[in-house]
This record gives structure tokens, sequence and C-alpha cells, in this order.
């Protein structure tokens, strides 16, 4: 009876696993092999992590205009951006850009607009005091989501400055992730807002931990960084509201990061994809601020936010990553924290530099995911033995996503290149294509190369056998953890 049982299990899952939707093969392998070499832990593992299950609304709201996300039982948030005064047509948008632009439209529904105009900030620091300046401007609204909002000197200065509008009339609206802001929620801060009449929310509220395993996933986390003021600011990049410091993690500091400041028409799509998350924590309808005219804006250049989540189309945002890559010519530059892509994407970034893009990775050379880590590392031989050059980050951590193609487009945002933002966060980030501010990301770019050190074939070799062996068998557990 026992063996029926043990057998049962192991068969049950396996059909459980080869059965589920959207699921990578390499993830189905290495769940299967899991679960048969440990019957009983592999069971609960894989019902507790092996599943996205979304347990808040948020996640089965569509983003308006999209029918990607669209469910039935539940009404859009508010109308689509649709072409009108201030947004021109986009029929100036170079051959090779256009192809990011239409994947990034197959995922969140909304087409690239121009008229805007956008400025990289220069560090987190800067980021966090124009953030301020423009809350203390706005006169209609201020909307903030933040994955991390600590209660260091940063935070403090941008929670205060929301606090000051709410008194002075202005209506905010915050959203902060249950796990990554649980500091913040329970301190003073978060109780001045709500006094003061901020409308405060919590993104995947985990409340009960035991009841909240049985709806879902508790690593299904909203790690989008997003602002809108006034229907007409929007900031897009990686940073969460804290000091490059970041206490919580301090041994790893300074957090570098990117962020760049928009103005114009892309800045109502970032405003659909708050209020699409806001109506999904409040069930709060503020449509009216999408439908409100666009004002007109003849001069800048194209941009689209591009929104991902667990419900998007499988491998989303490694089609967009990979899009991109495909559509460079001379060079393409990219930074990220995280590097842990599945096939098609390394494969892609391999091809790129195998027909003759100046392709470049800058990788922190200290990670705070020891497991990040090891697994990114499990990559660079084939990188290098394509071409790639990388490079190791050593002035802290390089927390910066950007990705620049041929001086001329620039994605950036809050998405990763690993397997949780493809699979299981919601990532917030946007294309955009004009020379200037790209050369702005390239330069900013050209910093990180300066204080990294070029990773060569003579390092991989001076890697003792533990070290291979550890990284490979990261790499090989990535698609379960």
């Amino acid at each position: 009876m026992w063996l029926v049982v043990h057998l049962l299990i192991i068969t049950g899952l396996s059909v459980r696993v080869l059965l589920r939707p959207q699921r990578d093969p390499a993830s189905r392998i290495a769940w299967i092999l899991f679960i048969m070499a440990l019957p009983y832990v592999g069971a609960v593992a894989y019902l507790l992590l092996g599943e996205v299950r979304p347990a808040s609304a948020s996640m089965r709201q569509p983003l308006p205009g999209s029918s990607a996300l669209a469910t039935p039982k539940l009404e859009p948030v508010c109308k689509p951006v649709s072409s009108g005064p201030g947004q021109a047509s986009t029929s100036d948008i170079s051959q090779h850009a256009s192809a990011g632009f239409a994947i990034g439209s197959s995922i969140s529904g909304f087409a690239p607009v121009e008229g805007n105009v956008g400025r990289l900030l220069d560090d987190s620091n800067a980021t966090i005091d124009a953030l301020v300046a423009d809350i203390d401007a706005a006169t209609e609204h201020v909307h903030l989501l933040f994955y991390i909002w600590l209660t260091d000197r940063n935070g403090g200065k941008v929670a205060k400055a929301v606090t000051r509008a709410a008194e002075r009339g202005v209506t905010c609206r915050v959203i902060v992730d249950d796990l990554g802001s649980r500091s913040f929620i329970r301190s003073e801060y978060w109780a001045t807002m709500a006094r003061a009449g901020v409308k405060l929310a919590r993104a995947q509220p985990i409340g009960n931990i035991f009841v909240r395993i049985l709806k879902g996933r508790v690593d299904v986390r909203n790690h989008r960084k997003i602002v809108v003021i006034d229907n007409r600011i929007t900031y897009c990049g990686s940073q969460n509201c804290a000091d490059p410091e970041f206490a919580i993690k301090a041994k790893y500091a300074p957090w570098v990061d990117a962020v760049v400041r928009f103005e114009g028409p892309v800045a109502r799509q970032n405003q659909q994809v708050f209020l699409s998350d806001w109506w999904g924590c409040t069930r709060e309808d503020c449509s009216e601020l999408v439908a409100q005219a666009v004002p007109p804006s003849p001069h800048g250049f194209a941009a689209q936010v591009i929104a991902t989540g667990p419900e998007n189309h499988y491998a989303a945002m490694p089609e967009l990553f990979a899009t991109l890559m495909f559509s460079a010519r001379h060079e393409l530059v990219i930074s990220t924290p995280y590097y842990v892509p599945n096939a098609f994407m390394q494969a892609a970034l391999c091809a790129a530099a195998r027909r003759g893009v100046l392709t470049t990775i800058v990788l922190p050379a200290r990670n705070d995911s020891w497991f990040v880590g090891a697994a990114s590392r499990s990559y660079y031989a084939e990188l290098l033995e394509a071409g790639v050059r990388i490079y190791e980050y050593k002035g802290g951590l390089l927390h910066a996503k950007t990705l620049t193609v041929d001086g001329e487009t620039t994605l950036v945002g809050s998405a990763n290149m690993d397997r949780r933002s493809f699979d299981l966060n919601f990532e917030n980030n946007i294309l955009f294509v004009d020379a200037d501010l790209t050369q702005a990301v390239r330069g900013r770019q050209t910093q990180y190369i300066a204080q990294s050190m070029r990773v060569s074939e003579a390092d991989l070799a001076s890697w003792s056998l533990a070290q291979r062996l550890r990284n490979s068998v990261m790499a090989i557990l990535s698609p379960v953890l």
C-alpha cells in the first residue's frame, strides 16, 4: 500500500507538471527530477512554489486597452489611451526600433506615443530630490508605487513630501508591496500619511502566512517602481524609495540605480498601469484621470510603457529582451544585477555577438543573492566563447537595469534578466527611441564599465572545481527556485 501511494504521488505530480500550461521545458524537467529525488519534500515544494496562482485581484485585472489579460468578471479600470491631440504619428520610428515596440504592444497593449521628453537623473539621491520637488509642486495628484520603501533618510523625505501634499489638498495615492515594504508599513511614516489623508494600499498582502500559502505563492510580488504626478510627469527605473546605502543589505552598498524622469503622453500609460494596480488593491475607479485629453506635445521622442506580470503570455519579458538584442546592428550594451536567462534569451545574446555586434553586459561583482550570482556565472563560458564582453562592477551593487541599442534605443525599468522577473514579478519598463537621451544612458553605462573588471577566459579557468560545480548546480536549480 505504501509503495502504491508513493508511486501515485510521483506519477500524479509529474503528470501535473507536464500538463501545467506556460511551463518552460527546463522547468518541467527540473521539477520532475526534484519530485523523483525527494518525493515528499518535492511534492510539498511543488504545491507551494511550483505553480503561480495569483492571490490578489490586482493580478487578474487587465491593463486598460489590453486584451492579453482580459477577464470577463472584471471591467477595465479605465479606457485605453487613443491617438489624438498631442500624440503624433509614430511613422518616423526606424524599422530596426519598430520590432521592439511591436513586441511591447503585444505585451501591454500600449502603442508607442510621441511627444515625450526625458532626463536621466544623476544618482539615487538626485532622484529623490527631483521626486520631492515634483511632489511639492503637484497641484492635482501624486501616485507612487514602490516594491521597497524604507524608513531611512530618502524614504522619510518622500513620505514627508507626500504628507505635505495631502495636507494642502492634493490627492495622494500610495501602493507598496506588502513584503518588500513591510517595515515601512509598520512605521510611523505610514500612520502619519494615513492621518494626513493619503490613500494607502498594500500590494499582494500576505496576512496569515499559512492561509496565504494556500491561496498562492508568497513570492509573487509587485516589483514595479512607478511615479505619476499631475497626469504629465512620470519616473521609470530601478530605484526603490531608499538611500543608496540600503540599510537592509548594507554590506553590498552603495546600490547603484538608473532612473529617467519623463514628461509627455507616456506618463498617461504609466498612469494606466498604476490605476490598474490601484483598482486591484482598493476597487476605487479612477478612470476619469485617463479620460482627460492629452495636452498637445508637438516635439519629443517616441516612448512606450511595457508592463508585465505572471498572467502575461509565456516568456513575455524574454521575448522583449531577445527582440531588442536581435534588432542591434552595431552595438548592444546591458546592465543588470541578476542574469539567469532562459535558453532563448541566452542564445539571442550570443547571436548578437556572433554576427558582429559589439555586445557588452555589466553585472555586479558581488551579488546580494549568492544563488543568482552563482547561476549567472554558469553562463559566462558560453557568452565569452560567442564574443560577448563581460564586466563585473566593483563600485557597489549595480542595480541599474538598462539596455541600449545602437546609440538610439533604450529600455529602462524594473525588470531583471532572471526567471523571477520573467515568471513571478509585476514589472514596469519604458522603451524609447531618442539619440540624445540614449547617449546619456550610454554614458552612464560607460561609467559602470570604467568601475568594472573585464572577465576573461583565464578568470574562468582559475575557478576551482567546487566553484564550477556550485555555479552549474545553481543554474540547474534556477527553474525550481
